[in-house]
């Protein structure tokens, strides 16, 4: 039975998890799962692993690749890091081989346009907001160059030896939100508004790109600045989107989104169409995403009959409740793969021990499977409360 084959649970791993662990592979099959998404490419953190023999704190300094870097990459300027001593050589493969000698079917899972090192070295490959300022983390995924480094990157990291599959995250716009070092931003909430407000990227690709939308980039800036002043101020009162096109004007904001939108789905489709032919037949292709297509994040903001039309299924957040499932579940096909994503560590926010009843209100609303967040950073309590709901 092939892993597309076999509906159940997935636990996130990364290498560290289970690389001088050998307990940690039956450790993470008996919570009752059937698969391991295990990373490939990821970004800069600092994990907990509260059960390892040799360690209790993994810093990975930078986003880097957990497998040595093919040969595609000899002489681009645009290339992954390749990781340091918290997961040296290929530790990728090391982990994988032992997840799957305890029955575990392994999928990579991917880290795409979240790169804080990228940034810093190849500043001009980073979103300029309307003030000017740099978004290090965040590749702009409109220029040429960045794009075609993410598709390629998506290619490789994705279709290691043995993976039955990938899941790739961060696959769209990033914006202002979302860990980076010590993070200081939140003494003013922006709400979904300012989100997308402080994410319209500036850079010289983005400008032409609003004046082929018939906007002049300048005039843009100042009413972007216009329009944040009331958040500033604290003042201002958030509906979303619709706020977006009352501040703009309804026809500026929605050039802003033709632009951005038509960026974003020309990548996926080029990123998965990379993984898809350097992968076996079979190979299961699944996005991190958002229903709400302005949304930007690690979670990309899709429209759900456009990418269900492009991969063989999404992981959707549901640490919030299930809601964002619907939109989803309105456009899959008998074979769509629907993972509800459940963050089930307690001190982040999770609630393993309503898991059971997560999950079925899940599947209520058109979840095929599940996603667990996270199997290494949990709990002892946490994973007992994960066994229990998964029996």
């Amino acid at each position: 039975m092939t892993a597309r084959e076999r509906p159940g649970a997935s636990a996130f791993v990364y290498p560290w998890d289970v690389n001088g662990d050998p307990r940690a592979p039956e450790r993470i099959a008996a919570l009752g799962v059937r698969q391991a998404t295990l990373a490939s490419a990821y970004h800069s953190t600092r994990a907990l692993t509260p059960r390892h023999p040799r360690h209790r704190i993994v810093t990975a300094r930078y986003a880097a690749v957990y497998y040595p870097a093919g040969e595609r990459w000899a002489g681009r300027a645009l290339r992954p890091y390749q990781a340091g001593d918290w997961a040296p050589g290929d530790a990728y493969a090391e982990a994988a081989e032992a997840l799957a000698g305890a029955g575990l079917d392994v999928h990579t899972w991917v880290i795409l346009a979240h790169s804080s090192r990228l940034g810093a070295e190849h500043p001009e490959t980073s979103v300029v907001n309307a003030y000017g300022d740099r978004y290090p983390w965040a590749p702009c995924i409109a220029q040429p160059a960045t794009r075609a480094y993410l598709t390629d990157l998506a290619a490789e990291a994705a279709v290691r030896p043995g993976a039955a599959g990938t899941e790739l995250e961060s696959l769209g716009w990033y914006g202002l939100q979302h860990l980076h070092a010590h993070d200081k931003t939140a003494g003013v909430g922006l709400g979904d508004a300012g989100q997308y407000l402080m994410a319209l990227c500036f850079c010289p690709d983005c400008r032409d790109g609003y004046g082929g939308q018939g906007l002049d980039a300048d005039e843009l800036a100042a009413a972007v600045r216009r329009a944040l002043e009331p958040l500033w101020r604290g003042t201002a009162a958030d509906e979303g989107w619709p706020t977006v096109e009352k501040s703009l004007g309804g026809t500026v904001a929605a050039a802003t989104r033709v632009w951005r939108d038509g960026r974003a789905r020309t990548l996926q489709e080029a990123a998965v169409a990379a993984v898809r032919a350097a992968a076996p037949d079979g190979f299961q292709v699944l996005l991190h995403a958002d229903p709400v297509a302005y949304h930007c994040g690690a979670n990309a903001g899709v429209d759900p009959a456009h990418v269900l039309s492009v991969a063989d299924g999404v992981v959707v957040p549901c640490a919030g409740g299930t809601d964002l499932l619907a939109p989803f579940a309105e456009h899959a096909r008998a074979d769509t793969v629907l993972a509800a994503n459940f963050t089930v560590v307690s001190g982040m926010g999770g609630s393993p021990g309503t898991l059971a009843a997560d999950a079925a209100r899940a599947r209520e609303l058109g979840a095929t499977e599940l996603r667990l967040y996270h199997a290494g950073l949990a709990s002892d309590a946490d994973l007992a409360a994960v066994r229990a709901a998964l029996r």
